[in-house]
């Protein structure tokens, strides 16, 4: 299990700076002679027709509804594993986790709320900065090295999920459009079949991909956004297989770490993170939409995971990790800020009608997490170092 978490965080954090690179890369594509090229590419249309099924779309609608179907499927694998068997299983270690969530959920949200209330296009990004980027902040207590306590990096990690679980629960009821009755029938008929193969005992993991297949189509035309698709299908995945303990689940798990630490999310942070910043000024900055998401970001997640926290601690709901004092966990604090990833994608789909609101939003975005990242970095380094001196004095 030690070895498993070490290679996780490693791969988390690698996938973190890749990310960087992408996003890196994308604004300066926007930003220079390629940029016809970018935008060119993104909106290439792509289409899949089977008799009158049709399925057509550009791009970056395939990136974004497709691609990252795959990284929620991952994700769905990943909460299943850690609630049966995993960190979520043992509850002593789980609440004080799970608590800071909600703090780093609700609190964001409500600054973002306060800055741009009565504004109703700017209020559909209420959730935009509730969102960790597990990801980038594991990368950055990967540069802290050897210093980092495994409690605290266990303690962001658990913090992580379930702040997807609560990411999955809002993009389910909060934003889906219109409703088609018939695509959600079949969708429903598809969770039905799932259960069934599931309960039978079935192991092959061709037959789950293949009903998730087409219950990611009847999901896309539902109306209901196509990647929840792919959390309902990694919950019906066997954990356990037969008598040779193979777990079906966990080689499924195995197979998508790379690809989608290595290709999907850069790729995604590639495809939506093309910002230019021609004619943008300080003012741009400071607009409502971006303000509210930087200052949630950066703020909320300090005040919503270090408040609660502090408050489950003095009600003795919960106690602090093993080795981890109030200094070291404000730092986590900080770096739950870091939204990136969850927090483009939920952008994505508050803002999807487009306009010059979208540049606003992945503007605070970046913005506030760039503070949180350099931030966090800068105060664990301090505290974790002084720590280090005090353990060499005594």
């Amino acid at each position: 299990m030690v070895s498993m978490i070490k290679d996780f965080l490693r791969l988390e954090s690698a996938s973190g700076l890749l990310l960087l690179a992408a996003a890196v890369f994308a604004m300066l594509a926007e930003n220079s002679f390629l940029s016809v090229y970018y935008e060119a590419l993104l909106s290439t249309p792509v289409e899949i027709r089977v008799a009158d099924l049709l399925i057509a779309k550009p791009l970056l609608l395939w990136i974004n509804d497709g691609l990252m179907a795959v990284f929620f499927f991952l994700i769905g694998l990943e909460l299943k594993r850690e609630i049966l068997e995993g960190e979520l299983s043992d509850p002593a270690k789980v609440v004080l986790p799970v608590i800071a969530a909600v703090g780093g959920m609700a609190v964001p949200a409500l600054i973002y709320t306060w800055v741009n209330w009565g504004d109703v296009v700017a209020m559909r990004g209420w959730a935009i900065p509730s969102a960790t980027d597990i990801a980038f902040a594991l990368a950055v207590l990967t540069l802290l090295g050897k210093s980092v306590p495994t409690s605290l990096k266990l303690f962001l990690l658990t913090l992580a999920i379930v702040d997807d679980m609560g990411a999955v629960v809002i993009i389910a009821l909060f934003y889906t459009a219109d409703l088609s009755i018939a695509s959600l029938v079949i969708a429903s008929a598809c969770l039905i079949g799932l259960a069934v193969i599931n309960y039978k005992g079935v192991v092959r993991l061709s037959a789950y991909l293949l009903i998730g297949a087409i219950m990611w189509v009847a999901v896309l035309k539902s109306g209901v956004h196509a990647t929840l698709a792919g959390v309902l299908l990694a919950f019906f995945i066997p954990l356990r297989g037969k008598e040779d303990g193979s777990s079906p689940l966990r080689n499924m798990e195995e197979d998508l770490h790379l690809p989608v630490a290595y290709f999907i999310l850069p790729l995604f942070a590639f495809a939506n993170t093309g910002i230019s910043f021609e004619n943008m000024s300080v003012s741009d900055l400071l607009a409502p939409i971006p303000l509210g998401i930087a200052l949630g970001l950066f703020f909320g997640n300090q005040i919503g995971v270090m408040g609660l926290s502090w408050l489950a601690v003095k009600l003795r709901l919960a106690k602090l990790p093993d080795g981890v004092g109030w200094a070291e966990l404000y730092g986590v604090a900080i770096l739950c800020g870091i939204g990136f990833t969850m927090s483009l994608f939920i952008g994505s789909l508050a803002f999807e009608h487009g306009g010059p609101v979208v540049v606003d939003e992945r503007v605070g975005i970046l913005l506030g997490s760039s503070l949180s990242a350099v931030y966090g970095y800068l105060w664990l380094k301090w505290r974790l170092g002084k720590k280090a001196q005090s353990s060499v004095a005594e």
